[in-house]
């Protein structure tokens, strides 16, 4: 999908930036919607060869190579489990004061800057502060508030919204129920997402039975108690069953109008927030149904 579909308006203000050379040394990009795939248009916008009208080709060696993540002047990191290690960063400070291998420029795309360690995200504020003229850095994060505010503060800011619209052209034309689709797109942070969650049968039973489970707490919950044996047999797997906790949220939503809904909204945070202190997922679902 191309990126002026997936973001119109950054699309065109990222074209004026680059006509007019005025690409910042040091960038955070907030938000999982094509943020990456800015990234990339950034980088290319650095080493390709072919320029058209201003802009990269997309078709030329380098931008080739930079798409499938295999030129060197290139270079992304991502977190090993959940953290970015001192010393990944340390090792990317030191190629900032090399030049390039293929030319001047680099470019440091660091995904999930966020889970740096506090160390790690200090040490970048020394390049931050005094870039070279030929190097750059871009950093992406889900979750904004979770950056220290010292990098903030010396990155330029780019938010970058769910394009919500889109999502939902493309679960109607794959066929998806409207209220299912409404969900999955409340789910999904980009169109490979939804596809995904589209695709996989495991999310529609979970779809299901979170409707089911929620429909049935505002009728009668001695039911509601037996309809937790089903979601707890779809969800044996933690991914799961924080997916399911995020439907409940969801379905709950919908019966705002409802005077029970936000008890029981505040009674599901409540019983997530004992999951994840390791109680287990039967026994927070059906605290969330007696209390």
């Amino acid at each position: 999908m191309d990126l002026e579909s997936l973001q119109p308006h950054l699309f065109e203000e990222f074209n004026h930036i680059l006509r007019s050379d005025r690409m910042s040394h040091a960038y955070l990009f907030s938000g999982d919607f094509a943020s990456l795939d800015f990234a990339l248009y950034l980088a290319k916008s650095r080493f390709c060869e072919h320029f058209q009208d201003g802009l990269p080709c997309g078709k030329c060696r380098e931008c080739v190579l930079i798409a499938e993540n295999e030129f060197s002047d290139v270079k992304q990191i991502k977190p090993t489990g959940q953290v970015i290690k001192t010393d990944t960063i340390r090792d990317l400070l030191r190629d900032f004061s090399r030049s390039g291998f293929e030319s001047q420029s680099q470019v440091f795309i660091i995904q999930d800057c966020d889970k740096m360690h506090p160390n790690a995200a200090n040490s970048l504020l020394k390049f931050i502060e005094e870039p070279q003229s030929s190097s750059y850095m871009i950093l992406l994060t889900s979750d904004e508030s979770k950056v220290l505010p010292t990098i903030k503060s010396r990155t330029q800011v780019i938010r970058f919204p769910k394009n919500e619209a889109l999502l939902r052209k493309q679960a109607e034309e794959a066929g998806v129920l409207k209220t299912q689709a409404e969900i999955l797109v409340a789910l999904a942070k980009t169109p490979q997402h939804l596809e995904k969650l589209i695709q996989d049968k495991k999310v529609e039973e979970l779809l299901q039975a979170s409707e089911r489970f929620v429909a049935t707490l505002f009728k009668d919950t001695d039911t509601a108690y037996l309809e937790v044996n089903e979601l707890v047999k779809l969800a044996p797997e933690k991914s799961e069953q924080e997916l399911a906790f995020q439907l409940l949220t969801l379905y709950l939503s919908k019966h705002l109008e409802r005077k029970q809904t936000l008890v029981y909204l505040e009674k599901a945070y409540q019983a997530q927030q004992m999951w994840k202190s390791n109680v287990s997922f039967q026994n927070v679902l059906e605290y969330m149904v007696v209390s």
